[in-house]
């Protein structure tokens, strides 16, 4: 059961629905911070007076504002929250959708669940914190959906290679003797193409530009 949250989230409109998304579910035990050194701090006095946190609710990005900050970021808060306590249950309310982003979340550091920031995203809140406190994940279908996707195609660093330069404007004629500048072999045109053409088959892609806009989304370039 969730009786004692911690909210890091920079953003005023954003930790103030997340509150009252709280009081809804009858959970009145609440603080919240801006920053993430300021969360860890928190975590750890709880810890030592023996009032744990039940669960943290955290965005991936916080804006800089010239406090100096030794932790800059959710992932990073994620984990130092862990080593304080490692059975702090986490919850990741961001805007980011990069499939990358999810997976790491879900598979490297084990976040108990996702809410995205968009319509209807307070709904969506209360239904992760029912599950979270029922020992259950929250991973939306389309998230889990976006991580198959990604997966579906095992990129290569020979293919990050040409994407990037794709993305860079690079004219596709022309990657080989950027490739070959950098040492990334094959190089030829011929393996340029055939693994493009390779790319595009496997996501149903019919242009390049489609290709280099999927990756920058899901967050492989």
């Amino acid at each position: 059961m969730i009786k004692k949250v911690l909210i890091a989230e920079d953003q005023e409109c954003a930790n103030m629905s997340l509150q009252k998304a709280l009081e809804e579910l009858g959970i009145t035990d609440i603080d919240y911070v801006y920053y993430c050194d300021d969360a860890l701090a928190s975590i750890q006095r709880s810890k030592h007076s023996n009032e744990s946190y039940d669960l943290l609710i955290t965005d991936l990005s916080f804006e800089e504002d010239g406090r100096l900050q030794k932790i800059t970021g959710g992932k990073e808060l994620i984990q130092a929250a862990r080593q304080v306590q490692p059975d702090l249950r986490v919850l990741v309310f961001s805007a980011s959708r990069e499939a990358a982003t999810i997976e790491t979340l879900d598979k490297t550091l084990d976040a108990d669940g996702y809410v995205r920031k968009a319509r209807n995203d307070a709904k969506e809140l209360k239904e992760a914190i029912d599950k979270i406190s029922k020992n259950q994940r929250h991973f939306p279908r389309y998230i889990i959906d976006l991580v198959k996707q990604k997966n579906a195609h095992d990129f290569t660093r020979f293919d990050i290679a040409v994407i990037s330069l794709l993305a860079q404007g690079t004219l596709q004629k022309d990657i080989p003797a950027h490739l070959q500048k950098s040492g990334i072999k094959p190089s030829g045109l011929s393996s340029v193409e055939k693994r493009l053409n390779l790319m595009k088959e496997t996501f149903d892609f019919s242009k390049n530009e489609q290709l280099v806009a999927y990756c920058k989304d899901m967050g492989i370039i």
